[in-house]
């Protein structure tokens, strides 16, 4: 008989019972040739579509506190994913999971599992394959989709002369995040976008064609839009009044709020670039996707992001974004 390791709790469900209770589903996309249950799984891509695909972790104590609620745990590990894709323009199909835990109960499982098929059921995603093993609190999710080659967005592709977008109210989440760690009272829709972020999947696909460029905010609007005007050769200026601001948000200084607007992670909203000449096109395609957009400044020639006020005056922002490998707090 196999001894427990010290420090870690037995595990009360086996690998295999695992996936049978909690993962496997009936079969809901016919372009499943074969899914969960063999070493990998079988997938028709649709003729005449490139297939795309995005891989995010979410590790305990990094990306969201050990305690967090395992149904929001699963819902965002599919979340981050589903943004990615909608960067590119795609139609999500289908997820792999890794899954990595300390131990398995059948509460912290049954939670996990309805946050993340939730949301799939939610996007037409399938879950197709994974892994389960034993070891410290993180979540590892493929998701792969599809987009018509004349349709895709990339981060290359602004150019000199066009409009900077950007969905939704960048900052919430990241004050959220702020107040939790201060231990104070965290607004409860601020923090409903920190644990729950809704990926503009729709908004993503209506932009193909139409954008010039794009990419998901994920480590703060200055970090990724600096990543999109590199790619692109571009530089850009920011008006920071125009930065849209959620009621909720919008109660605190705006002084106060500004850097984490500017610098803070986990928004998953769409940054791009379109035409002036098609901002009223956009504007229709955001309502029909259910979702804001609002114009934030323009594309120049050169490098780098000034941001400036209405009235001409330089602002130099406190933080540029997160970095994985740079001084932040764990949550």
């Amino acid at each position: 008989m196999r001894k427990p390791v010290p420090g870690i709790a037995a595990m009360s469900l086996s690998e295999f019972d695992i996936i049978e209770q909690f993962f496997r589903r009936p079969p809901r996309r016919n372009d499943v040739v074969l899914g969960i249950g063999d070493d990998a799984a079988l997938l028709e891509v649709p003729q005449g579509q490139l297939l795309v695909s995005a891989v995010d972790t979410l590790v305990a104590g990094r990306h969201f506190p050990p305690q967090a609620d395992p149904f929001d745990i699963g819902y965002k590990s599919l979340a981050v994913n589903l943004s990615d894709l909608a960067a590119m323009g795609a139609m999500p199909a289908w997820a792999t999971l890794a899954l990595t835990l300390p131990q398995a109960t059948d509460d912290w499982l049954e939670a996990f599992a309805g946050g993340f098929f939730g949301l799939a059921r939610e996007h037409g995603v399938e879950l197709v394959g994974g892994d389960t093993t034993r070891g410290p609190l993180s979540v590892s999710v493929q998701l792969q989709g599809f987009v018509e080659p004349q349709r895709v967005l990339r981060r290359a592709g602004a150019r000199p002369g066009q409009a900077i977008l950007v969905s939704g109210t960048p900052g919430d989440a990241a004050w959220a995040l702020k107040q939790w760690q201060a231990g104070q009272a965290v607004d409860p829709l601020l923090l409903q976008r920190l644990n729950r972020p809704q990926p503009r999947v729709a908004l993503g696909r209506s932009l193909g064609g139409v954008a010039t460029a794009a990419i998901d905010v994920s480590d703060g609007l200055l970090a990724d839009l600096g990543h999109l005007l590199a790619a692109s050769g571009c530089a850009a200026t920011l008006w920071i009044e125009r930065l849209p601001r959620s009621a909720a948000l919008a109660v605190h200084a705006f002084d106060d709020t500004l850097a984490y607007q500017l610098g803070g992670g986990d928004d998953y909203e769409l940054c791009f670039t379109v035409d002036f000449s098609r901002l009223d096109e956009v504007a229709e395609l955001a309502r029909q996707a259910g979702t804001t957009v609002t114009e934030i400044g323009r594309v120049e020639e050169g490098t780098g992001i000034r941001c400036l006020h209405e009235d001409g005056r330089r602002y130099r922002p406190e933080r540029v974004g997160f970095d994985h490998f740079g001084p932040q707090e764990a949550p």
